[in-house]
């Protein structure tokens, strides 16, 4: 059997837009039985985690399972997202997160980690469970970085079970939101999902595209990857650089044409 979830997901108990009863329509009709949040834990205290929680729980069914988990700031800005932990921890010391989030029994991932942190994570004593191989926010819809993938090749070699998970990094309303996780378990019980992302029983989903839960790509893919994820910076960079030049001139536009432009941008 195979359960549809959504990984890495933000809702407006942090700083998405959409509040979990939301979420809960938008990925029924997406055909999902699993969300896996990842609301930021700096948002939260200790009452705070209790509502959420709860929330998540008093909107699970057997229809769909949230899986509440908060994702950690650490030092040089890396992220990392705690599945099925809702633990607070005052610490941002990447290693001492990991740990805390195995120690609470969930799955740690080191969510969209930048090229610059690639040497850092290798020396890590403390590997996580997984490493985000794509994060369909920072890496863009069309294709991610061959170069994460060669990262967790790096690693397995260290740690031969840690794995490629692929999230939607949700957060906007407008947000691209179909990249998915395939889980092979029965059921969508909270211990089956993280049992199954921890022994790479998946695999990602995009469309008639699958990608492996070992993250070992084919030449092929990584060449096309490389190629269209190029492609799709240069254009990302593109709307960054006019929505700058917008902020600049918009000021001096009159009412009508500036929701014209924002329309547009």
């Amino acid at each position: 059997h195979v359960v549809k979830a959504a990984l890495h997901v933000h809702s407006t108990f942090s700083d998405g837009e959409f509040t979990l009863a939301e979420l809960r329509e938008k990925y029924l009709l997406a055909g999902c039985s699993v969300v896996g949040m990842a609301d930021h834990a700096d948002a939260f205290d200790h009452a705070k985690v209790a509502q959420y929680v709860a929330e998540c729980e008093r909107l699970s069914d057997d229809r769909l399972r949230f899986v509440p988990g908060l994702e950690f700031g650490c030092v040089d800005r890396m992220h990392i997202v705690g599945f099925g932990v809702t633990a607070l921890i005052d610490s941002d010391d990447p290693q001492t997160v990991i740990a805390h989030i195995r120690a609470n029994a969930g799955v740690a991932m080191i969510a969209h980690p930048p090229d610059r942190l690639f040497e850092t994570i290798e020396g890590f004593d403390v590997l996580p469970d997984a490493i985000e191989g794509w994060n369909s926010k920072y890496d863009g819809r069309y294709a991610p970085r061959p170069g994460t993938f060669e990262l967790i090749g790096r690693l397995r070699r260290h740690q031969p079970a840690l794995t490629s998970l692929y999230g939607q990094d949700l957060h906007w309303r407008e947000q691209f939101a179909r990249l998915f996780v395939l889980l092979d378990i029965p059921v969508a019980d909270q211990a089956l999902v993280l049992g199954a992302l921890r022994a790479g029983a998946f695999e990602g989903s995009k469309d008639d595209l699958r990608l492996p839960s070992n993250g070992a790509l084919s030449p092929e893919y990584r060449e096309n990857f490389a190629r269209v994820n190029r492609r799709s910076q240069h254009f990302r960079s593109a709307v960054k650089s006019a929505r700058r030049w917008l902020g600049r001139v918009v000021t001096y536009l009159p009412a009508p044409i500036k929701a014209q432009l924002r329309r547009i941008f």
